[in-house]
């Protein structure tokens, strides 16, 4: 794969000198194109030890407009980082629609060196492989451009350039002892390296290799194969787009049993029993609580359910003893600018809870498949995709030892309505009740189907929907406790063995 290395391509000062010019100007002319258009640009440089990539990306930094631009460095990962799953630090960092963000240090940084070292055997590494394809197809699905450059140098040539670097007081820093011992090992990372580009290169993010023997070549190459690249993906975007405006509406036709109206809306508890049994949940919780964080056990609440279901009573019951210091709740909205510039998961992703803390979330992602698909907020393809990419997400946590529990609290038309009325008369509750309640009735039906089929598609051993029966209050607060209780223990009982 590397062997056309060998033609050791040289450009003059002179030569450099005209066409950076020229492609600097057709750089800023793609990039201000990129600014109003719908979609980030994401740039992975990766390459050999000497190879030019710092060269390269400093050029880049010359030619571009910095100020829409990021450049992501990342090293080994912070304790902070480790402690939550391993794409965690990358989606933190991901450029917004218009927006370009140069990577060095990308996702196949560890798994590579893993890989040579012998931590990870070929099994491990191809798994690691198939877990990067995944978020790539999930970012370029999205629309984002994934431009990645592979700066390769000969072993010969490796080694001359750590001789030059090394002998310069001015650049003699940029090498290290681990990049000698990188040299020792440049068959075998080639060989690892080989993999990953053959595995990797698909036709939504290609691997483009460059020769970095000579910072000028390498620099001009890699800014024409990005300029090309922007310019070709506004192209297939703007065919993709006519299209779709004449293509017809999809329809769905689908049969399916209304999970939701298995459900026993009378189950229901009398008062003094509910106060009893939520003070010893409640006890129970908070010492379950405590012994997960002490283990460092992770755990994400979501709650999903009808408008006025009761929610956010079941969430105040859980925190009120829990440690204010170990939780978050997170309220889910409609997105704001900022977040509406990323992919639709990424706000979920800066909230992912550190080692032995908890994140509840009062709606979560789900809102994709629920009022985005039925208010039309979301493509009908957007939508459809969403439930893999729902199900890949939550088992990058749960392959990252974090529990999540799904609650989806169900009450009837008749209880919503009644207890709509009865928010409308006391003053503190008015809030809750909008005009948009009253509205997304009318759509009842529509978000039935939409639930029916979220669970039925979004449902795993490992993560299922847990239906509640929400038209009595107090059976829908202890089922919440109880459950979450159920699962600390198990997870505690497990950890003990």
């Amino acid at each position: 794969m590397f062997e056309v290395a060998e033609l050791e391509h040289r450009v003059s000062k002179a030569e450099f000198k005209q066409r950076a010019t020229l492609l600097r100007t057709r750089l800023l002319e793609a990039q201000n194109r990129l600014k109003r258009a719908d979609f980030p640009l994401i740039v992975i440089i990766s390459g050999m030890d000497g190879g030019g990539k710092g060269e390269v990306i400093r050029r880049l930094n010359e030619w571009l407009d910095t100020r829409h631009v990021r450049t992501i460095a990342l090293d080994d990962p912070t304790d902070e980082e480790r402690e939550r799953p391993k794409f965690w630090r990358f989606w933190r960092t991901l450029p917004g629609r218009g927006l370009t963000g140069i990577y060095v240090g990308s996702w196949y940084s560890e798994p590579l060196s893993r890989r040579v070292d012998d931590d990870i055997d070929d099994n491990g590494f191809r798994a690691e492989l198939r877990d990067i394809m995944q978020l790539e197809k999930l970012l370029a699905d999205d629309g984002a451009l994934i431009v990645k450059c592979w700066l390769h140098l000969q072993k010969k040539q490796q080694h001359k350039r750590l001789k030059q670097l090394s002998k310069d007081p001015a650049t003699r820093w940029r090498v290290t002892e681990t990049d000698w011992q990188h040299l020792k090992q440049y068959d075998r990372f080639i060989e690892v390296a080989e993999q990953a580009i053959s595995e990797t290169s698909k036709s939504h993010a290609p691997w483009l290799i460059v020769e970095g023997c000579d910072s000028h070549y390498s620099s001009l190459t890699v800014g024409q194969y990005l300029v090309d690249s922007i310019e070709q993906h506004m192209q297939r975007l703007d065919a993709m787009q006519h299209l779709a405006d004449q293509a017809p509406p999809a329809t769905l036709h689908v049969q399916q049993n209304h999970i939701l109206d298995t459900l026993d809306l009378k189950r229901s508890i009398p008062k003094a029993r509910y106060k009893a049994d939520l003070e010893k949940y409640q006890g129970k919780l908070n010492e379950l609580c405590r012994a997960a964080h002490a283990m460092q056990h992770s755990s994400i609440l979501v709650f999903e359910g009808w408008d006025a279901a009761g929610k956010g009573g079941a969430i105040r019951r859980l925190t009120e003893v829990i440690d204010p210091r170990h939780y978050q709740v997170i309220p889910v909205a409609a997105p704001s600018d900022e977040e509406r510039a990323h992919h639709y998961l990424w706000r979920f992703w800066r909230h992912i809870p550190r080692a032995g803390d908890i994140t509840i979330y009062d709606r979560s992602w789900y809102g994709r498949v629920l009022v985005e698909r039925v208010e039309g907020l979301a493509s009908t393809d957007e939508w459809q995709r969403a439930y893999s990419e729902i199900v890949n997400f939550e088992e990058s946590l749960l392959a990252h030892d974090i529990g999540i529990l799904k609650f989806w609290l169900h009450i009837d038309k008749d209880e919503q309505m009644r207890r709509f009325k009865r928010r409308e008369q006391i003053s503190y509750k008015q809030f809750k009740i909008t005009e948009d309640d009253y509205r997304n009735r009318e759509k009842w039906d529509d978000y039935q189907k939409a639930v029916t089929e979220m669970v039925a598609r979004t449902s795993t051993r490992q993560s299922p929907w847990l239906l509640v029966e929400a038209n009595d209050k107090y059976h829908a607060r202890l089922k919440v406790i109880e459950t979450f209780c159920e699962h600390l223990e198990h997870i505690i009982d497990q950890r003990k063995k």
